[in-house]
């Protein structure tokens, strides 16, 4: 079963990696980022550009949400898939958190997940169909490592939310799961952690290794098929044995 898929920030790392697992399988995949610009030169540099579609969707934004709404039933009248990959990351010492990046990180991650669930989802419900897979972190189960206290708390949210709207859209075909990476071999990452840290980093790591973007857009696949309508409300952990439950 071919799909239409919209993956939110999707211009570029784990989201833009994601979108193009799914294009590569033949679905057809909305590239969403905050800014149709982004969104359009992501698509251009694909090699499965012809699956693909650009769409400006700034998750802070809650008109941006109805919008994208209107014009995915005008373009292609459903939507099947949603992963709400879309994220802002600041490695800020918890003291040193100010209220107004609290609320920022806050809005983007927590709220733009909320909303997504709440208008795109109710969307798919009354189409009685929908897969949703919410990008948690391990950051949110285990109290934050090398990130922020305001990017944890909100992951710790997600997962929150991903059982509230499981239970809402239980019983109308629409499943909610998330899934919680560890730290992946991937430019956010990078950018938080240090050359000269990067070893001592993996080294504390069980597996002693960092996890595969690749292998976290399969997991999005699996969760996203119709016979996964049985899994929901849960989150999938993918953290090199960080965290155990």
């Amino acid at each position: 079963m071919k799909q239409v898929v919209l993956v939110t920030g999707a211009a570029s790392g784990l989201g833009n990696v994601i979108a193009e697992y799914f294009a590569a399988q033949g679905h057809q995949v909305i590239v969403s980022a905050s800014t149709l610009e982004k969104a359009e030169q992501a698509k251009a540099r694909s090699p499965h550009a012809q699956n693909m579609s650009a769409l400006k969707l700034d998750i802070s934004v809650e008109a941006d949400f109805h919008a994208a709404v209107q014009w995915i039933q005008q373009t292609f009248s459903k939507l099947d898939v949603l992963i709400n990959n879309a994220t802002m990351t600041k490695a800020t010492p918890v003291l040193e958190i100010s209220a107004a990046d609290f609320d920022m990180i806050t809005q983007v991650n927590q709220r733009g997940t909320f909303q997504s669930c709440q208008i795109i989802g109710k969307y798919m419900a009354d189409q009685g169909y929908g897969r949703i897979v919410n990008m948690a972190s391990l950051a949110g189960q285990n109290g934050g490592t090398a990130t922020g206290a305001h990017y944890a708390s909100t992951k710790g949210a997600i997962i929150t939310l991903t059982k509230i709207f499981a239970k809402e859209f239980a019983a109308k075909g629409v499943t909610v799961n998330a899934i919680a990476p560890g730290p992946m071999e991937s430019p956010i990452v990078h950018s938080v952690v240090s050359d000269e840290k990067m070893a001592q980093f993996i080294q504390n790591i069980p597996v002693k290794a960092l996890g595969s973007m690749e292998f976290i857009a399969e997991t999005c696949a699996l969760l996203a098929s119709p016979s996964a309508a049985f899994v929901t409300g849960a989150t999938w952990d993918i953290n090199g044995g960080l965290f155990m439950r």
